[in-house]
């Protein structure tokens, strides 16, 4: 089945965009749980801006019998509460907090430690200069972290490609994209070490369009180790449970 745009008629009229991008992480972890060697891991993770996600809170704990400004063993003894001094410098900010919808990739022998993400690019993602350069930050720390990225960009109503644009921070160029580069696409980038010569960023581009099966990348695991990510196998899933024709 071809890739639907999801951002304009008929299919905007009856499904909105956020319905598949909540569904494809699920279905992308389900079809790497079938194929993901032995001591890997993968999971969904799905943030909505400022909307909601929590990753750390404090909370304040009162124990039996003491109360705010005192220690339960010496009753008697009594704690100043600590003022922090003004700050130095206040501004207001307009910050970026994208949406994000990706799959990760853990090898769950070193301490879960992550090895892929997978990037459903989302319209907030590319709708402003700041929110672009977020984006392209986020993905150029992943790489030199030494972890595999792949971008999947089906956002036809932004007409800015992110991998053009991640190329451009790396001062890097690929012949492949075109001038001008697609608004839609997807690739898997990832930068390798190799011993005895310059680092290397490494890229499998495919172009996507609308009335076109999806591809399938490569993910990496580590330098030699690697799977095959059938975008159109879940993509497929998500749209059939979905009901999106």
């Amino acid at each position: 089945m071809p890739l639907r745009d999801h951002f304009r008629p008929p299919v905007e009229a009856r499904h909105s965009w956020d319905e598949l991008h909540g569904m494809w992480p699920g279905e992308i972890v389900r079809q790497l749980y079938q194929i993901l060697p032995e001591g890997y891991v993968t999971a969904p993770r799905v943030h909505l801006g400022s909307a909601f996600e929590i990753d750390d809170s404090t909370y304040q704990q009162e124990e039996p019998g003491t109360r705010p400004g005192r220690r339960g063993d010496d009753a008697g003894v009594a704690i100043a509460p600590w003022a922090p001094p003004g700050p130095t410098l206040t501004l207001e900010a307009d910050l970026v907090d994208p949406d994000e919808y990706e799959v990760r990739i853990y090898d769950a022998r070193h301490e879960r430690r992550l090895v892929a993400a997978i990037e459903i690019i989302s319209p907030s993602n590319k709708d402003r200069p700041e929110s672009r350069r977020a984006f392209v930050a986020k993905i150029d720390a992943l790489l030199r972290r030494g972890i595999c990225v792949t971008l999947v960009d089906g956002v036809t109503i932004r007409q800015f490609n992110l991998y053009a644009d991640l190329l451009v921070w790396l001062g890097e160029g690929d012949p492949m994209l075109g001038e001008p580069p697609p608004a839609i696409c997807s690739v898997t980038v990832r930068i390798r070490r190799p011993a005895d010569r310059p680092s290397l960023v490494e890229a499998w581009f495919a172009p996507m369009e609308s009335g076109r099966p999806l591809p399938k990348l490569p993910i990496w695991l580590d330098e030699a180790q690697g799977v095959s990510l059938d975008l159109e196998a879940s993509y497929e899933e998500a749209c059939r449970l979905l009901h999106i024709a």
